[in-house]
């Protein structure tokens, strides 16, 4: 079963990592994106939230204190659904599919983040092929 949610935990990362790759190498391009969406300090949140994400993506990974990962993510991925894809204020229904696709998408996996915190709080070295017990709990 250990290798089971090892392969879940690598597979749940790879979107958090390529996406935090995405946040560096296309800042500008995010960085536009962010500002269009009001984001405040749109260069300084771009590049946080991609720094974010790797570190929960890794710590998750890692299972280094990884309830604190998947809290990071958790955070992350509200902030990413209301900020970023408040598909209400669309007015052009293609738009509007779209942001509501990636708002339900980052709900989703935010509650696929908290599930893993407390699988991680709750089971803590139990859980096993983890560097560390869990921070909280």
């Amino acid at each position: 079963m250990d290798f089971l949610i090892l392969i879940g935990r690598i597979l749940f990362v790879l979107l958090f990592l390529i996406s935090a790759m995405r946040h560096f190498r296309q800042a500008d391009a995010m960085t536009a994106y962010a500002q269009s969406r009001g984001v405040p300090s749109p260069r300084a949140s771009v590049l946080a939230t991609g720094v974010i994400m790797v570190v929960g993506a890794l710590l998750v990974l890692l299972g280094l204190w990884a309830d604190l990962g998947a809290l990071l993510l958790f955070l992350f991925l509200i902030g990413a659904a209301f900020f970023m894809h408040p598909f209400w204020k669309e007015s052009d229904q293609q738009t509007r599919q779209m942001e509501s696709l990636h708002f339900y998408k980052d709900i989703s996996l935010a509650g696929a983040s908290l599930a893993l915190f407390g699988l991680f709080v709750k089971f803590g070295d139990d859980v096993g092929l983890t560097l560390t017990g869990p921070l909280f709990g």
